[in-house]
């Protein structure tokens, strides 16, 4: 199976959803001119990470801006969407919150980040996520993370024991640690042996200066397409040959030892 992926490096302005979505709007139109399989946005589109003034009042209600966005230019593209992430506020609680939609505008999962932040203060505005989630698009299987998340190794190796052939990665990643990104979803795509989309920010948002870097990596941790900083749009295939090549050559999977704690 080949799929087409387009990841949306986008400029964001902290603290304003009106302007954002409008803007996220348009780089999606943009990105179908060339007629991807699956869009992908970065971390916290509507609103930037993140106002810590007036964060409830400008994160999205029960998240329905967003779905309502999303699900219209999927539907009316025909293409699947991975929403990167928007503050989404639910009761008095407010998520880092992922919604995945299909070709026909339906919500496939949503995934809410896992591990804050905690140099930014993130844990005490948003509520962390305790579920992983696992999902299909086009029959390709398919998991994500969010930003700080690709830290923990063990969340990711859990998914990818799961079968799992193309994770995504959504994210606000600042450039004084742009090292850290790319190394480590290199990682993460050589130790699972599958696809990573990984997607950030671009330009400076607030006081932070964001890395851009998006990138798309074959199983063998090799770049398919790699932007630079600025705002742009990437394309790049998936092909699941790649991943039967790649498990049979070096199969990490058949060697591991699950009972390594076992031994002495």
């Amino acid at each position: 199976m080949k799929l087409r992926i387009a990841l949306l490096q986008m400029h964001v302005e902290m603290g304003n959803p009106k302007v954002n979505f409008a803007h996220a709007r348009d780089m999606m139109e943009k990105a179908m001119e060339k007629k991807p399989d699956i869009l992908v946005l970065p971390e916290t589109w509507n609103t930037g990470f993140f106002p810590k003034e007036n964060l409830s009042l400008l994160a999205d209600e029960e998240g329905k801006e967003t779905c309502s966005l999303l699900s219209s230019i999927a539907a009316s593209h025909g293409v699947n969407i991975v929403g990167g992430t928007t503050a989404v506020k639910v009761g008095q609680d407010i998520y880092n919150r992922s919604y995945v939609f299909d070709r026909k505008g339906d919500l496939v999962t949503s995934f809410d980040k896992i591990h804050g932040f905690s140099l930014s203060g993130e844990p005490g505005y948003f509520r962390m996520g305790n579920h992983l989630s696992h999902f299909e698009l086009d029959g390709l299987s398919c998991s994500m993370a969010i930003c700080y998340d690709i830290r923990f190794p063990e969340l990711i190796r859990r998914e990818a024991l799961m079968d799992v052939d193309l994770f995504f990665v959504p994210a606000a990643w600042p450039k004084i640690r742009n090292h850290h990104w790319v190394t480590l979803n290199r990682a993460r795509a050589i130790e699972n042996q599958f696809y990573m989309a990984c997607v950030n920010q671009a330009g400076k948002s607030g006081d932070t200066e964001y890395a851009g870097e998006s990138l798309l990596l074959d199983p063998w941790g090799e770049d398919i397409c790699h932007l630079e900083d600025d705002e742009d749009i990437a394309f790049g295939r998936v092909d699941t040959d790649v991943i039967h090549e790649v498990r049979s050559r070096i199969n990490v999977f058949r060697d591991r030892r699950p009972d390594w704690d076992k031994v002495e």
